[in-house]
């Protein structure tokens, strides 16, 4: 599925999320940002906020405090310090 994009929430005490979505907004500590499918890699660390997952007309929310985001090739994977859905 070239137009949807591979995303997974991981805490340390387990995978919170993984699956293919349409796009993810989060907050990063330079700003908030979205990733869709296809996006430029890039690396940031997480400030305390949330994570919105969009699939079709469904969204999904999860508070995360602190952690990085990594988008590449593969999708977009965020190590949280701590992740629980709103």
């Amino acid at each position: 599925m070239a137009d949807k994009l591979h995303f997974s929430l991981v805490a340390p005490e387990r995978e919170v999320f993984s699956g293919e979505v349409d796009r993810v907004d989060a907050a990063g500590v330079e700003g908030d940002f979205g990733v869709l499918a296809a996006h430029a890699p890039f690396m940031t660390a997480l400030r305390e906020g949330v994570v919105v997952v969009h699939q079709g007309t469904a969204t999904r929310t999860f508070e995360v405090h602190g952690g990085f985001a990594d988008v590449n090739a593969q999708g977009l994977t965020i190590l949280a310090e701590h992740a629980v859905e709103a």
